[in-house]
């Protein structure tokens, strides 16, 4: 199994979770943002691909840009993909991709939330620590 899927998989799973138990992490620091696109692709095979920018500053861990997706019901989000990031206080792009069952999204509004996150080392568990969190209602486009 490759390594990549399982990895972002983890982290977005690890970032929402995080995200809704500690709602005061999400706040970026000064010098830091993640943003969203205003649409993004959907294919007929049910892989989306989200993307925006993302700036942050060095930290001591490594650092990934975690993305999810709802649309008909907000309490259920898709994670779609993870991608390391490059923390020095530059803009950077970000492009996340994922698969759902194709039945499961359709064109058409939905709400993204992207996060800027870091796996700290804090003893044997290295600890999540959010360097921003961006929501956004966006357009899903047929690719």
């Amino acid at each position: 199994m490759p390594v990549r899927p399982v990895l972002a998989a983890a982290l977005g799973g690890a970032a929402l979770l995080c995200a809704l138990a500690t709602p005061a992490l999400a706040a970026a620091a000064p010098g830091e943002s993640v943003t969203v696109d205003s649409t993004a692709r959907l294919a007929a095979d049910g892989t989306v691909t989200l993307s925006g920018t993302y700036r942050c500053l060095p930290g001591t861990g490594p650092v990934f840009v975690s993305s999810s997706v709802s649309q008909a019901d907000p309490r259920v989000r898709h994670g779609i993909g993870g991608s390391a990031a490059r923390c020095d206080g530059v803009e950077h792009r970000w492009e996340n991709t994922g698969k759902v069952s194709s039945e499961t999204l359709k064109a058409g509004a939905a709400h993204v939330q992207a996060n800027v996150m870091e796996l700290r080392p804090s003893g044997l568990v290295p600890l999540p620590v959010f360097h921003a969190t961006r929501d956004r209602d966006i357009t899903l486009v047929r690719s």
